[in-house]
């Protein structure tokens, strides 16, 4: 690490809200600050959407899979495009049928604003903690440089000037600077990346390439595995995925904003599933990293190197391996990875899912993108806070932060398939339903399911067991009430 580094970092922490300002132009009204008037192309949503679910954990855990194991984690990309290639066809065409700029607004048409509040208030609860864990896990290699400077900071120090960032480009221009300034983030990390393999390449021995296929260490798809616990088995990966994307990518108001920026339908289908490409291709160069790695520090564990948890490998390789200038580059790479913007979503949410129907009154255009406005500062604040309570790794509600979306995500997804597939469910039904779903998802993920020393249900089969549960409570109970119908109907 050098000063060049400091200078680069500091750098791009200055660039981004000033290419925010510059990429915004004038907000026009709440229209144009939740969804850009729809007038953004499909190329840069598709480039936002990317960038919007790749964390640090992904730019510095994706490698560790791969020196830990092998290329099995790109099943989980095969089913997250082919989640996307549903929601493309089955839900985004009723967000545009109805002018909608939350998905949550579904619900309240589908159901009544009951529901669509509750579904709200559970994605900005789910959003700020994982988000706080998000933003948590970025200071964690930042600090690890730092310290190699000799600089010594504190964790919410990190926090504090990344999110500071994050709302001045939010604040100032709305969905338009988010999206822009994700698409030029994912080509800033995606860079890094492409640097540190281009590095990697020139300082390994000739043949490493045919050593990772002789370990096993390319090996793409598992049939083999456990499909209950283990996440890289292959029907695990793909179904679980599938369905994993659905919930994110239709049920989670963070991309479907962005989704709503596109110009048609048809350009917000084509953004969605050329994601699912553009993830496959970011995960295999991350993969291609991990294994690279694994040849360089010839196949000793963590542990051997002196390092705490396998996420260590990609930071300390970039700290003590690469040369003045690319280190910074790469360091920024990782923070560009963090600094997503979910303050203009979680925003958006509070003032038309919560506050207005709280409210009882609809807000005039201005005083709607004023709201949104002093919202995106509340919630800056709170995603501090939240980020700022963590004070060490080793701290185990990092673990129950990074699940947050288990609990959640299968009654999200499950009710709105309940709205598409049982008629006859009213918003008593779905509500019950939804909150059965998160009591349960809670127990599973809490409770050791298969006893004490047997291995936990795999992750991605978390979505798919909260959208059965919801679908099955919610159908019956809807049987409930047809049965009370028919008894009236019968009586009259």
């Amino acid at each position: 690490m050098r000063t060049v580094d400091v200078v680069i970092i500091a750098g791009y922490l200055l660039a981004v809200p000033a290419a925010g300002l510059l990429l915004s132009g004038r907000q026009r009204g709440a229209r144009d600050f939740f969804v850009s008037n729809r007038n953004l192309p499909w190329w840069a949503v598709c480039s936002a959407v990317v960038a919007t679910e790749t964390s640090t954990l992904t730019v510095i855990s994706v490698p560790t899979v791969a020196y830990l194991g092998s290329f099995t984690y790109l099943q989980l990309a095969l089913g997250y495009l082919l989640g996307r290639v549903v929601v493309a066809f089955v839900l985004l065409p009723r967000y545009y049928g109805g002018e909608l700029v939350t998905a949550y607004a579904y619900l309240g048409r589908r159901f009544g604003s009951g529901l669509q509040s509750l579904a709200s208030a559970t994605f900005l609860v789910t959003r700020l903690l994982a988000d706080g864990v998000r933003l948590f896990a970025t200071a964690i290699p930042v600090k690890v440089m730092a310290e190699a400077l000799g600089l010594q900071v504190a964790y919410w120090q990190i926090v504090g000037v990344i999110t500071i960032v994050t709302v001045l480009y939010t604040y100032l221009g709305g969905t338009r600077a988010v999206i822009w300034i994700d698409a030029l983030q994912l080509l800033l990390y995606l860079g890094g990346a492409l640097v540190a393999v281009v590095v990697l390449a020139t300082a390994l021995p000739d043949g490493w390439f045919g050593t990772l296929a002789d370990a096993g260490k390319l090996q793409l798809v598992d049939f083999s595995s456990d499909v209950v616990t283990e996440p890289y088995a292959f029907l695990t990966a793909v179904v679980g995925g599938a369905m994993l994307s659905m919930a994110s990518h239709g049920a989670d108001q963070l991309i479907v904003q962005r989704l709503l920026a596109c110009r048609t339908l048809a350009d917000g289908q084509r953004a969605l599933i050329a994601s699912g490409v553009v993830v496959g291709l970011q995960f295999a160069l991350f993969l291609l990293i991990g294994s690279m790695l694994w040849i360089f520090y010839r196949g000793a564990s963590p542990d051997a190197l002196g390092l705490s948890t396998g996420d260590e490998l990609f930071p300390t390789f970039i700290v003590d391996e690469l040369p003045a200038g690319v280190a910074g580059l790469l360091i920024a790479a990782i923070l560009a990875a963090a600094m997503s913007s979910s303050l203009n979503s979680l925003a958006t949410s509070t003032v038309t899912d919560l506050y207005q129907r709280i409210a009882r009154r609809e807000l005039s255009d201005d005083a709607a993108l004023r709201h949104a406005r002093v919202w995106t500062l509340v919630w800056g604040l709170l995603l501090f806070g939240v980020a700022s309570l963590f004070t060490g790794s080793d701290n185990p509600v990092v673990e129950l932060g990074l699940g947050i979306t288990g609990y959640t995500y299968g009654a999200l997804l499950g009710a709105f398939l309940l709205g598409l597939l049982v008629r006859r469910a009213g918003q008593a039904d779905a509500a019950i339903a939804f909150t059965v779903t998160v009591a349960v998802m809670a127990w599973v993920i809490l409770v050791p399911v298969f006893g004490a020393d047997a291995a936990p249900l795999a992750f991605p089969w978390y979505t798919p067991l909260g959208v059965a549960i919801t679908l099955l409570v919610g159908g019956v109970t809807s049987l409930r009430g047809h049965a009370t119908r028919q008894t009236a109907t019968a009586a009259r």
